[in-house]
């Protein structure tokens, strides 16, 4: 096709043939967006987040490359998940990666069309997600993990560490209504055959927090059971100081409370998650359906022990614990 005499004229003008990269630079199409929506701060997940971009770049896609990835943190602010999701729908991202509950339940409401990469650690056929974990049938598919399924193993694991606990605070967070709920019934259900009573705390601020462990302190309670939250987890510091301070022995549900400090952690692979959440992720951006992508289910679970806060607690790890133990830190 012929050049106009103007484009040609201004082409010259500056430079001929250097132009053309420009040119065709201007001319490529803009990279596909993928809009990531958490509820922790960044700084609390970077394991977690190597493990999503791995997941990215099996199936070739590398970020600033061949797609863009929008980080969103909420940081324990859940209620900006609406607005957040609102944004990215008005501008048409490529893909929705949500992994936790409240940013999954804030892009299933926002959208039936963009798809959507979630991680939910309950049924996603239950809360409406898929048509079934086989064939989900729309645009969400991702992955199913477990947090409160090990309410019993959690609270096991913290009998036999301190078997002279029987009277058991249990914090959990107003806020976030499934998780209170299904933790509660779990709670209530097995602790009686362990001999345990149970002492339910509330927190959904870090003066909360401090507040439920003065009362730990003042109740004369043994040891603590914390839910499993994106808040709580985002103050993992907070937690292992406070504990160590009021020599509480305590369970939680991630190795970011055993790494900052804390006793002990049993529950789902969390980096395990996040990779397969980055593998659908670049699936679909390779063309495939979230309709077609069965919800993968958590098979890999880490029971974490910091033998340093068990000796300063004045515990004696049986030796049938340790054996069991899939990291110790020491």
């Amino acid at each position: 096709m012929a050049i106009g005499v103007g484009r040609r004229q201004f082409i010259s003008a500056l430079g001929g043939a250097a132009v053309w990269p420009l040119l065709a630079r201007a001319q490529q199409p803009a990279l596909p967006v993928v809009g990531f929506v958490s509820g922790n701060a960044a700084d609390a997940v970077t394991r977690e987040l190597a493990a999503f971009r791995k997941g990215l770049n099996e199936t070739g896609i590398i970020e600033a490359q061949n797609a863009t990835v929008e980080y969103h943190w909420l940081e324990g602010h859940f209620d900006r998940a609406p607005a957040v999701m609102t944004d990215l729908v008005r501008r048409q991202v490529a893909v929705i990666v949500a992994p936790g509950n409240v940013p999954a339940l804030a892009a299933k409401a926002a959208t039936t069309s963009i798809p959507i990469v979630f991680g939910v650690d309950q049924d996603p056929v239950k809360l409406g997600f898929v048509d079934s974990l086989a064939r989900p049938g729309g645009n969400a598919t991702g992955m199913n993990f477990f947090a409160v399924e090990v309410v019993a193993k959690r609270l096991r694991l913290l009998h036999d560490l301190a078997p002279k606990a029987v009277r058991v605070a249990v914090l959990l967070n107003p806020t976030n209504a499934s998780i209170t709920a299904f933790t509660l019934r779990e709670v209530q259900e097995v602790a009686p055959a362990m001999a345990l009573q149970i002492q339910i705390l509330k927190a959904s601020t870090p003066g909360e927090i401090d507040a439920a462990f003065a009362a730990i302190a003042r109740e004369h309670l043994d040891a603590l059971f914390v839910a499993p939250d994106g808040f709580f987890y985002n103050s993992a510091v907070q937690f292992a100081a406070l504990a160590a301070r009021g020599n509480i022995p305590a369970t939680y549900d991630t190795r970011r409370f055993v790494e900052a400090g804390g006793l002990m952690s049993y529950g789902t692979n969390f980096a395990d998650m996040y990779h397969q959440v980055g593998t659908y992720t670049g699936q679909i951006l390779k063309g495939a359906k979230p309709a077609d992508l069965p919800v993968v289910q958590s098979t890999k679970f880490d029971f974490v022990l910091n033998l340093k806060a068990a000796k300063a607690l004045g515990l004696e790890v049986p030796s049938g614990v340790l054996s069991i133990a899939d990291e110790v830190i020491e």
